[in-house]
């Protein structure tokens, strides 16, 4: 009995989720009156501003992931090494994005760093592009931060570090040619999932007036019927992509690690 109920819930479940999909998919082939077509996918593709502002996003995602690796991986490392004491503060700080909302950060840094400020960074088109990006490296950071702290969890850090000392290494090279490797899949996870926020998000990059992808997203789904659709399926496909990345990898790892 205890199964039946099971598999309902997990029927019920798999409905809910996937049937709104397949009517968006399916609303999204309608463009052409009378069959299905792929007319939206093509307009979407072939619109200059879809190029212009997916590709600004995609650069954003990767300048992002840059950004967090370096943030992240010497925090969660020392944290783990040589302050355990304050590893529930870090823990607190990286959750609070998760808990302060995006518009309210955004407002704070227009309010901190606009051309009347001490640090103009709203002052010019790369100025902006830098604090987006910082916005973008505080949201993805609850999950960049846990996939980090989750992979130093498998080794053993102070051996490795102790080592690596013995032989003459430096704490940059510990860090480069020692932990980053043996953390490798966990900072994949958490760049797959920096990369999967950044292609979707909005308020930030629509009140720092950058050209990014959720913003245009938003845009034409307010003055278009057929191509908001094939919008949103594109990114609800860039989105798994990026999970099943995820999952390839770790599975690529296990095997490696079983083979080994």
């Amino acid at each position: 009995m205890n199964r039946i109920w099971s598999w309902l819930a997990l029927s019920l479940g798999l409905v809910y989720f996937f049937l709104p999909l397949i009517a968006t998919v399916e609303f999204s082939l309608k463009m052409r009156r009378g069959e299905y077509s792929f007319d939206a996918y093509r307009k979407v593709l072939e619109d200059p501003r879809f190029q212009e502002t997916f590709s600004y996003s995609v650069v954003m995602a990767l300048f992002t992931i840059a950004f967090g690796v370096l943030l992240v991986v010497p925090t969660a490392y020392w944290v783990r090494l040589k302050l355990p004491r304050l590893r529930p503060a870090v823990e607190f700080v990286t959750l609070l994005p998760l808990v302060i909302p995006a518009i309210v950060v955004v407002f704070g840094y227009i309010r901190l760093y606009n051309t009347s400020s001490w640090l103009p960074l709203t002052g010019s088109a790369t100025g902006t592009n830098l604090l987006l990006m910082f916005g973008y490296a505080m949201l993805s950071l609850p999950y960049m931060y846990r996939a980090v702290d989750t992979g130093l969890r498998t080794i053993d850090v102070a051996t490795l570090t102790e080592a690596a000392q013995s032989l003459g290494a430096g704490w940059i090279t510990i860090l480069a040619r020692v932990i980053l490797p043996n953390v490798l899949i966990a900072v994949l996870s958490g760049a797959f999932l920096t990369f999967a926020i950044v292609i979707g998000e909005f308020t930030m990059a629509a009140l720092l007036n950058r050209p990014a992808f959720g913003p245009y997203l938003q845009l034409m789904g307010a003055n278009r019927a057929y191509e908001p659709a094939a919008l949103a399926v594109i990114a609800f496909a860039v989105t798994w992509a990026c999970m099943g990345l995820i999952q390839l990898i770790t599975r690529f790892s296990k095997h490696t690690k079983a083979a080994r």
